[in-house]
């Protein structure tokens, strides 16, 4: 599976209120705290791969994953291949990395406001120490990132944002200032 996602730095509330207009359904909001890792057999910045332990919090309960996201496969967009998968306590989950080698790199903090738009996800990010972003996604296949691509352009182009100021750059590698990520 294959996420086509596109991101624009964004004035939160003149989106909100864009949104409100065109009667998009507001999913929730959470609080995310993303801690990345570094392997110790590979650079992950030189390969264009991250691996995180996600925890986060919705309603006072708190949930943790493991996210793989590969390479970034198209020069358009940020798709690239993920893998995901739900574990029963973040902090375990870091033991295991801990255990075998893998160095925290960095945590990145973010407030997340998610809604439904046109078969899209619209999600608004306040993230910490680094700004306020839309991002416009959706999952696919291989044969379906095209046409994903493009309808989450429109999907911005309605919210008044040009997909032309979209930054390919991961919130790990503006929090850490590599703008070439």
């Amino acid at each position: 599976m294959y996420e086509v996602e596109v991101k624009v730095a964004a004035d939160l509330a003149r989106v909100t209120e864009r949104l409100d207009e065109l009667g998009a359904e507001f999913v929730g909001r959470v609080e995310q705290v993303d801690t990345y890792y570094d392997a110790p057999h590979r650079d992950f910045a030189e390969t264009d791969e991250a691996l995180r332990v996600r925890r986060e919090t919705a309603d006072g309960d708190t949930e943790a994953r493991i996210t793989y996201k590969g390479p970034l496969v198209e020069a358009e967009s940020k798709t690239r291949e993920e893998f995901e998968t739900a574990v029963g306590d973040g902090e375990t989950a870091a033991a295991v990395f801990d255990g075998l080698g893998f160095e925290p790199a960095a945590t990145v903090r973010k407030r997340r406001r998610f809604y439904r738009h046109d078969g899209y996800t619209v999600t608004l990010d306040d993230v910490e120490d680094v700004g306020q972003f839309v991002e416009v996604e959706t999952e696919t296949d291989e044969d379906g990132v095209e046409a994903a691509r493009e309808g989450a352009f429109e999907v911005l182009r309605e919210l008044g944002l040009d997909p032309e100021d979209q930054t390919r750059t991961s919130y790990l590698g503006l929090l850490l200032g590599d703008a070439s990520e």
